[in-house]
């Protein structure tokens, strides 16, 4: 979102996700518990990126 200068707000309007949805999305300092397909999609294709721009994986 940073590097594409798009606020909460702004990528809950592209998206169609609820503002409240996408701040607890940043907040996570690891992977959410459950994060479906379909938001996935979502967000990589407003922000223009893949998956593993938005995620990253450390094994136990």
């Amino acid at each position: 979102m940073l590097e594409r200068d798009i606020k909460t707000g702004e990528l809950a309007e592209i998206t169609g996700l609820h503002p409240n949805t996408i701040s607890k999305l940043k907040a996570y300092r690891d992977m959410p518990k459950r994060l479906d397909r379909e938001t996935l999609n979502q967000l990589c294709k407003a922000l223009n990126c893949n998956p593993g721009d938005l995620l990253k994986f450390e094994p136990d």
